[in-house]
């Protein structure tokens, strides 16, 4: 067989591979959006330079925990979970800098502070309301900072 060959067979399995892995995001994707309470989330894993370090993902409510996944993976288990208890709202700011192009155009960024210790999450302004009537939701004197 000439390597013409070999070569064009080597392409058609690499489009079929990332034409299932496509098509296996999709499914995923449809899988987490089918309890209520899933919305656009992400999460800034890395904050050594400003503005950059962004990683988009999905949100999902889950009783008393806040389950993140990552978008552009087939694992259908979370990335990360915070506890509603261990979430403290500290503050809102608009996008700045790489975040108007590493972020969703109608997000904002979220500073919370966890029991690890102070992150930033960016959210549509829709979900940030509902993030926080669900933070408040939170029985009386079990929220951090309380």
């Amino acid at each position: 067989m000439p390597v013409w060959q070999w070569l064009l067979d080597a392409a058609g399995v690499a489009l079929l591979l990332v034409l299932l892995w496509g098509i296996g995001l999709i499914v995923r994707r449809r899988l987490l959006s089918r309890n209520l309470g899933t919305f656009e989330l992400s999460y800034r894993a890395r904050t050594t330079k400003p503005g950059r370090g962004w990683v988009l993902g999905l949100g999902r409510y889950s009783g008393d925990r806040l389950e993140w996944f990552r978008i552009f993976s087939l694992s259908p288990r979370p990335r990360l979970t915070w506890e509603r208890t261990d979430l403290a709202y500290v503050g809102r700011r608009d996008r700045e800098g790489a975040e108007q192009v590493s972020l969703y155009a109608d997000h904002v960024v979220v500073r919370c502070t966890t029991l690890d210790g102070d992150m930033e999450i960016a959210m549509s302004q829709s979900s940030l309301m509902g993030f926080q009537s669900w933070l408040e939701a939170a029985p009386p004197g079990q929220r951090l900072g309380q």
